[in-house]
């Protein structure tokens, strides 16, 4: 560890050297190495504030020495470990007495003897969650959770392209002034019936913190409320069975929000507007409320019922927070005392008092809930393969319904970022409380195993974010700078084999992002789970070699190839040098705007030239649409399995939908779509776009596969 930095472990060696066995037991490092060879301690005040946060009290050196000695009279006197993930076909490794007895509860009810854990005879256990019981010769017993998973997820039917898009962004001319999950289903059944896409993926759809009174909602995806439960504001209100019976008074009322929806969204498409969040929102919740008005029938009431019944304790948390928000302000730090603890009597009453709100803010994630499951059928009625592969957020906002429902399993005081590295020298935090190992474990991965199953329940495929996380997070204690973090470990097999299991039970394959810095060998662990990388042309490099362009031969099979992503400069922005232009204007550059234009000049050039070489780029390095279709066929000529096209580049768009290391500065999540002019495209007129034909063209030329089905416009 690095210097104490106001810890109050102490600074003798012995005490040092406690505090450092203390943070090893529960996962935490105490250096890391940023790049090899190069290693880094961490500061002691870190350590001693991230094991506070795990609950571990060392404010002196005697309670360092207390608290190790508690943890080592745990581990010897504990039967079981508190969770026990075991893949298929495998025998539990459990340190127990000779003698022992192991009994397997499944949650069918039946009941199965396992044999002696030295024995290691494979086993034949269903997939499940399970109690597993030991009793010792001595008189002791434990239980478990036993979770029992497959040992690999399964990936893509077949290898295919599709298109990633950022919803809020695609907006039709009949959404209300952004994309909406309609939007999603008739884009999903285009791409597959018109082009052959094989999937789409698109931002996390996670429910949104609203906005305090007189602020703006953060339109960020990537820090929701809930990752839970999806955001309302994408739901398509015509689509509502209940709105086609609005009582004539309430027709008009709703005919009058629909002209405004109608004006909000000719106005988003005028150049250089904005999509605004805030506006559409009041017009669907006014829209909302008349139609909530409308009585169920029968048959509506039970699949209603059906899904309360279903989300359970889950939604009723998330419902409560969204209707005492409504009350008490977005930030639930800031309620009245009671009212911080989801369990408390306190809780209780005000969910009573507010019963009305509740039931609304469910009504809500169940419509939502039944047009994400339209979007999906439309993706498999439409032929693809895999169809909508969801996005699943890092974490959540500290003062969202997720931090409060939960608050038990995340750490206080701590929000999650990443290191110093060559792209941030000063590390990153993004303000978003971690999960507590501990706790998970605890629980049997309950709160972990709950998130998947929403973020899948009506997906082809999820993508993690930050995937690396499933293994270790870097924690940052609140008041200190990212430089100042700490990497915590997770139980990788745990996490992993819980997503195995959920992915498996979906019948939905997961891609991991796994940009940025990885630890040595999570890559290979992730690959021998069936997880697929993420692989963006602009990084695949030879790093262990001279650095230049990575041919296609090289590339890895398990990955989503792209050109970009959301984080990055469009393909025409990066052709053409602009997005230096744009950063420098917002005095981003960390070198002089020269050294910038040469250097991002020297990596196009490189890989023109490779494109050059293989013979893909017939229409020369100055035809910038024929650039990006050469970027494409070289996505085409590795083994990928997926081939993603970010759909901005398909018509020429020159704006990042997100502008990392910005916030009001640049106008991030809330750009609709556009052409190469800067003119926003509804849905209609993307659909008729040749450019994007002509890029679809030659995908398809290169996969024979799909080149006999017809293109129609």
């Amino acid at each position: 560890m690095g210097r104490p930095n106001g810890g109050a472990a102490g600074t003798s060696a012995p005490a040092a050297a406690e505090l450092a066995r203390l943070a090893q037991l529960h996962g935490v490092d105490t250096s890391y190495e940023p790049a090899p060879g190069r290693v880094v301690h961490v500061p002691e005040a870190t350590v001693t504030a991230v094991l506070g946060a795990l609950g571990v009290d060392v404010s002196t050196p005697r309670a360092v020495h207390d608290a190790l000695a508690r943890h080592e009279q745990r581990s010897r006197s504990r039967l079981l470990p508190q969770c026990v993930v075991l893949r298929a076909g495998y025998a539990p490794r459990l340190d127990v007495p000779d003698g022992t007895v192991l009994t397997a509860e499944f949650d069918d009810g039946s009941v199965y003897d396992l044999p002696a854990p030295a024995g290691g005879e494979p086993l034949s256990l269903p997939f499940g969650h399970h109690i597993l019981r030991a009793a010792a010769p001595d008189g002791r017993s434990a239980c478990a959770p036993l979770i029992v998973v497959p040992e690999r997820i399964d990936g893509p039917p077949r290898r295919s392209y599709g298109f990633m898009a950022q919803l809020y962004s695609v907006l039709s001319a009949r959404s209300w002034g952004m994309g909406d999950l309609a939007d999603l289903a008739d884009l999903a059944g285009w791409a597959g019936r018109a082009l052959g896409a094989g999937f789409l993926t698109v931002n996390p759809l996670h429910s949104a913190v609203p906005a305090a009174p007189g602020e703006p909602t953060d339109p960020s995806p990537y820090r929701p409320s809930s990752r839970r439960f999806p955001d309302p504001v994408y739901l398509r209100i015509e689509d509502i069975p209940e709105y086609a019976y609005l009582p004539p008074e309430d027709r008009e009322r709703a005919c009058d929000l629909l002209v405004q929806a109608t004006a909000l969204r000719d106005s988003v498409l005028d150049k250089d507007a904005l999509i605004d969040r805030d506006a559409v929102w009041r017009l669907k919740r006014a829209a909302l409320e008349l139609v909530r008005k409308v009585p169920l029938t029968p048959g509506r009431r039970a699949a209603y019922c059906d899904f309360l019944a279903e989300q359970g304790q889950a939604l009723d948390d998330h419902a409560t927070w969204c209707a005492l928000a409504e009350i008490h302000g977005p930030d639930w730090h800031g309620w009245p005392a009671g009212l911080r603890d989801p369990r408390s009597a306190q809780t209780a009453r005000a969910r009573t008092e507010c019963l009305d709100g509740v039931d609304f803010h469910c009504w809500l994630a169940w419509l939502t809930d039944t047009q994400l499951r339209a979007a999906q059928r439309s993706a498999a009625d439409a032929g693809m393969a895999v169809g909508i592969v969801h996005d699943l957020a890092v974490g959540v906002h500290p003062a969202g319904a997720d931090a409060w429902a939960l608050r038990d399993a995340l750490a206080p005081g701590m929000s999650v970022g990443a290191p110093p590295d060559a792209f941030n020298p000063h590390g990153q935090d993004w303000g978003l409380p971690p999960w507590r190992p501990d706790a998970l474990a605890a629980t049997g991965y309950a709160p972990w195993r709950e998130l998947l199953r929403g973020v899948l329940r009506h997906a082809g495929g999820v993508r993690i974010d930050h995937v690396m996380g499933l293994f270790r997070l870097w924690w940052v204690p609140n008041g200190r700078p990212p430089t100042e973090g700490a990497y915590v470990r997770y139980d990788a097999e745990a996490m992993l084999g819980v997503l195995a299991l959920e992915a498996h039970r979906a019948g939905a394959l997961v891609i991991g992002e796994d940009l940025g810095t990885v630890e040595p060998g999570v890559r290979e662990e992730l690959a021998g789970r069936g997880i697929l990388g993420t692989s963006v042309l602009w990084f695949e490099r030879d790093h262990e070699g001279d650095r230049r362009p990575l041919p296609p031969e090289r590339w890895r099979e398990g990955c989503l190839a792209t050109v970009t992503t959301h984080d990055l400069p469009t393909t025409a922005a990066r052709l053409t040098g602009e997005h230096v232009q744009l950063r420098h204007g917002l005095g981003l550059l960390g070198r002089s705007l020269s050294e910038e234009q040469t250097q991002d000049a020297i990596e196009v050039a490189e890989w023109l030239a490779l494109l050059g070489r293989l013979g893909l780029l017939p229409e020369g390095p100055r035809d910038e649409e024929g650039a990006i279709k050469a970027m494409h066929r070289f996505l085409q000529r590795t083994p990928a399995r997926m081939i993603g096209v970010w759909l901005p580049d398909a018509v020429g768009d020159r704006r990042p939908q997100n502008l990392p290391g910005t916030t009001d500065e640049y106008p991030n999540w809330r750009l609709p779509i556009a052409d190469a002019t800067g003119r926003p495209l509804t849905l209609e007129r993307l659909a008729a776009s040749s450019r994007l034909h002509a890029l679809v063209d030659e995908l398809r030329r290169a996969d024979p596969a799909r080149a006999g089905r017809a293109v129609i416009g």
